[in-house]
C-alpha cells in the first residue's frame, strides 16, 4: 500500500487492556497499520478470567459498523468474538453488503478451561462465515479441531494436517498455531487451499504471559497482509513480532494469572538502535560476566570488564544472537548478515594491514599481517561459499550504515592512531567474535542449519588466533603511556558497541 493501512477491529473487550479490541488496537499500531474498533460485547475480565459478559442490542453493532464504513475506506477486518449466531449473521451480512479486500477471522470457540463458548447453531454460523468471508482464519489448537470436525491434534504433523483439509475445504488461509503443544519448539504455519505451508519455528518460551496472544497476532496479520510482499511474508512477520512480545510481558508486571503480551516492545527495540546518545566509552569495570578467552593481562582485563558492563551482556541478549544459537533465525536475516559480513572482512583486512604498518617488531608485524590475509580468506571460504550456494552475489546486499560505521572507524583508528589504539581497535572483533563464537557452539549439533558458521567461529583455530591478538594488543598497551591508553580504551568500546549493532542490525531490516 501506498499509505498506512486502515484496520477494523470487530471484537470484545478487555478492560484490563491485555485482549479483545484492546489488544488488537496496540498490535495493529505496532505493525504499522491505523486501528478502529467495533464492539461485539463488553466483557467483565482480567488476566484471571472472565467474570460477566453484557452484549448489547445487535442494532447497536450495526450503527457501530455503519459509522466506521459511512466514513472510512477499510482496508482490513479482524474479527474475533462474536458469542452468537445472530451476532456473526449480522457482521456477515454487513460485510457481504460492504466488501473488504482483507478479513481475518480469530474463531474464538474454546475457552482456555477448554470449555466451547459457542452454542451449535453459533459454531454453525461461524462456521459459515468463515467460508463466505475470510482471506485467513487463525484457530488455536482446540478451535482448529472444531472447526475441522477432528480430536484435537497432540502433535505439529497432526495439526498441519488438519489446517490442510480445513483450507482446502473452506478454500480459505488456515493459520496452524502450536502454541497448545508440547515440545522447545513453538512452531507455526501458513496453509493455503492449494495445499502450501510456510512454516515459523521459534523457541517456546516459559511464560504465563499469553493473555490475549490469539487476538493479538491474528489483529497483527490482518494488518500485515497489507504491508509485506505475500500472506507468507505477512505471517512470518506476525509471528516473530508475537515472539518477541511474549518474551516481554513478564516485564510488565500486569496482573496476577495471565498476564499479557508487550506490543510494543519491538518497537523500543527499534527505538533504541535509532537512538543517537553517544556510547559511554568509559563505564565503571564489571567483574561479571567473566570471558572464556582470558585476558593477558591487567589491561586487557581491564578492558574486557568495561565491555562486560554493557557491551557485551546486550550483545548476548540480541535477538539475532539467540535464534541463531537456536537455529531458527530466518535465511533472509543470515544470508543479509553474511553478504554484510563479506564487505566488513575486506575493509576488516585493510585495517589489520594499518596495525601491521606500525607494529613495533617485526614478529608483531608478521603476525598482523597474517591476520589480514586469514581475514580475507575466511571471507572466500565462508561467506562466498555460502550465498553461491544459494544462487546469491557475494555483494547481493550494499554495506548498511552500520556497517560503514564499523569499518570507517577501524580504519580512521588504525590509520590515525597509535600502535596501541589501533590493536585495541581491531580487538573487538576477535575476542567479543569469539566469545559469541564459543556461546553459539554450545548448542552445535549435526542438522543445525547454520552449523559451519557455528563450527568456524567457535573452533579451536581461531581461539587460538583470538588469544594472540589479546597478548599482542596486553604488550602494546604496557608500552603505552597513559594518555594513549585511555584513547586505546575508547577506540576499544567504539568497537565493541559497533559490534553489537554489527549482530543486530539484521533485526531491524524492514519487509
Amino acid at each position: 500500500m501506498t499509505q498506512q493501512p486502515r484496520i477494523l477491529s470487530i471484537a470484545g473487550t478487555d478492560p484490563t487492556g491485555g485482549a479483545g479490541i484492546q489488544a488488537d488496537l496496540k498490535s495493529i499500531a505496532a505493525s504499522g497499520g491505523y486501528g478502529m474498533s467495533v464492539v461485539t460485547a463488553l466483557v467483565a475480565q482480567n488476566t484471571r478470567g472472565v467474570r460477566e459478559v453484557h452484549t448489547p442490542p445487535t442494532d447497536f453493532l450495526l450503527a457501530q459498523l455503519e459509522a466506521v464504513f459511512d466514513d472510512v475506506e477499510v482496508d482490513a477486518v479482524k474479527v474475533g468474538m462474536l458469542g452468537s449466531a445472530e451476532i456473526t449473521r449480522a457482521v456477515a451480512d454487513f460485510l457481504a453488503a460492504h466488501p473488504v479486500e482483507v478479513v481475518v477471522i480469530d474463531p474464538v470457540m474454546v475457552a482456555t478451561s477448554g470449555d466451547r463458548l459457542l452454542s451449535e447453531d453459533a459454531e454453525d454460523s461461524l462456521r459459515q462465515f468463515v467460508r463466505e468471508h475470510a482471506s485467513v482464519v487463525t484457530p488455536n489448537i482446540p478451535e482448529l479441531a472444531i472447526l475441522a470436525d477432528a480430536s484435537p491434534a497432540t502433535t505439529f504433523d497432526e495439526a498441519l494436517a488438519q489446517g490442510t483439509a480445513l483450507a482446502a475445504d473452506f478454500g480459505v488461509q488456515v493459520l496452524v498455531k502450536g502454541g497448545h503443544l508440547d515440545g522447545p519448539d513453538a512452531p507455526n504455519a501458513l496453509v493455503t487451499p492449494s495445499g502450501e505451508v510456510h512454516v515459523t519455528r521459534l523457541p517456546r518460551l516459559e511464560t504465563t504471559n499469553t493473555h490475549g496472544t490469539g487476538c493479538s497476532l491474528s489483529a497483527a496479520l490482518a494488518t500485515r497482509m497489507l504491508i509485506d510482499a505475500s500472506p507468507a511474508a505477512a505471517a512470518e512477520h506476525s509471528v516473530r513480532w508475537l515472539h518477541e512480545a511474549i518474551a516481554g510481558g513478564a516485564a510488565l508486571g500486569v496482573g496476577h494469572g495471565h498476564g499479557p503480551v508487550d506490543h510494543m516492545r519491538p518497537l523500543r527495540r527499534l527505538a533504541a538502535a535509532a537512538d543517537s546518545t553517544p556510547w559511554d566509552t568509559n563505564p565503571a569495570p564489571a567483574a561479571e560476566p567473566r570471558p572464556r578467552i582470558a585476558a593477558a593481562g591487567p589491561h586487557t582485563n581491564d578492558l574486557w570488564q568495561r565491555a562486560a558492563a554493557r557491551a557485551w551482556p546486550d550483545t548476548l541478549a540480541l535477538g539475532f544472537i539467540s535464534e541463531l544459537r537456536a537455529g531458527t533465525l530466518p535465511a533472509r536475516d543470515f544470508e543479509f548478515y553474511l553478504s554484510q559480513d563479506a564487505y566488513y572482512l575486506s575493509e576488516y583486512a585493510r585495517a589489520l594491514s594499518l596495525v601491521a604498518a606500525k607494529a613495533p617488531e617485526r614478529a608483531t608485524h608478521e603476525w598482523w599481517s597474517a591476520a589480514a590475509t586469514g581475514a580475507t580468506a575466511e571471507e572466500a571460504v565462508l561467506h562466498r561459499d555460502w550465498l553461491a550456494g544459494r544462487g546469491l552475489a557475494e555483494a547481493a546486499e550494499a554495506p548498511s550504515p552500520v556497517t560503514l560505521a564499523y569499518v570507517s572507524h577501524l580504519k580512521a583508528a588504525a590509520a590515525t592512531g597509535d600502535y596501541a589504539v589501533a590493536a585495541a581497535a581491531v580487538l573487538p572483533c576477535f575476542w567479543l567474535y569469539a566469545e559469541v563464537g564459543l556461546h553459539l557452539a554450545d548448542a552445535n549439533q549435526p542438522d543445525h542449519p547454520y552449523g559451519a558458521w557455528l563450527s568456524l567461529y567457535g573452533g579451536e583455530d581461531f581461539v587460538s588466533e583470538v588469544t594472540g591478538a589479546i597478548e599482542l594488543t596486553e604488550k602494546a598497551l604496557e608500552a603505552a603511556s597513559p594518555a594513549q591508553r585511555d584513547a586505546a580504551r575508547e577506540a576499544f568500546m567504539h568497537s565493541c558497541f559497533l559490534e553489537r549493532e554489527f549482530f543486530d542490525q539484521a533485526a531491524r531490516l524492514q519487509s
